[in-house]
C-alpha cells in the first residue's frame, strides 16, 4: 500500500474529526490496522481505548468467592481467571457484552453447559443427521 500525500492529508482530517480507525480505513480503501500503523508513524494523538472505556470499575479489596453455577457477567476477557468460562454473550461493541465466568470444565475454556454447545461428538452429529 502506498501512502500518497492526499491519503495522508485525508487520514489527518478524518483522525481529527474523531472517526474510528475502521471508518477511516473504509474511506481510504485500507485496513484499520494500516490506519493505526500510519497514525503512529505520523505521531497523531492517540485515541482512548474503546475496550478500557467500557470496562467496569474494579472494586477494591478481595473479591468474594464465586458460586460454581452463578453467572459472573465478566465484561472484559482480561478479568477472567484461568479456570473461568470464556463463553461470550452479545456483541463486543455493546454495553451489556459479557462472558459467562462460571467454573470452566477441566482442560476446557468453557463451563459444562457451554461445552455441550461448543463441542459436538461424532455420535451426536450422526444422531442429529438421523433426526433431520
Amino acid at each position: 500500500m502506498s501512502w500518497t500525500d492526499e491519503k495522508i492529508a485525508r487520514l489527518r482530517e478524518l483522525w481529527t474529526r474523531g472517526l474510528s480507525t475502521a471508518a477511516i480505513g473504509r474511506d481510504l480503501g485500507v485496513s484499520k490496522n494500516a490506519v493505526v500503523g500510519k497514525s503512529h508513524r505520523l505521531g497523531l494523538d492517540p485515541r482512548p481505548s474503546p475496550i478500557a472505556a467500557r470496562a467496569p470499575e474494579k472494586a477494591s479489596g478481595p473479591s468474594p468467592r464465586r458460586k460454581a453455577r452463578a453467572p459472573a457477567r465478566i465484561g472484559d476477557v482480561i478479568d477472567l481467571g484461568a479456570q473461568m468460562c470464556r463463553w461470550p454473550f452479545g456483541d463486543p461493541g455493546d454495553e451489556d457484552f459479557h462472558f459467562c465466568g462460571r467454573d470452566a470444565a477441566p482442560g476446557k475454556p468453557y463451563c459444562e453447559e457451554h461445552c455441550a454447545i461448543a463441542y459436538v461428538t461424532k455420535s451426536g452429529s450422526r444422531d442429529r443427521e438421523r433426526a433431520s
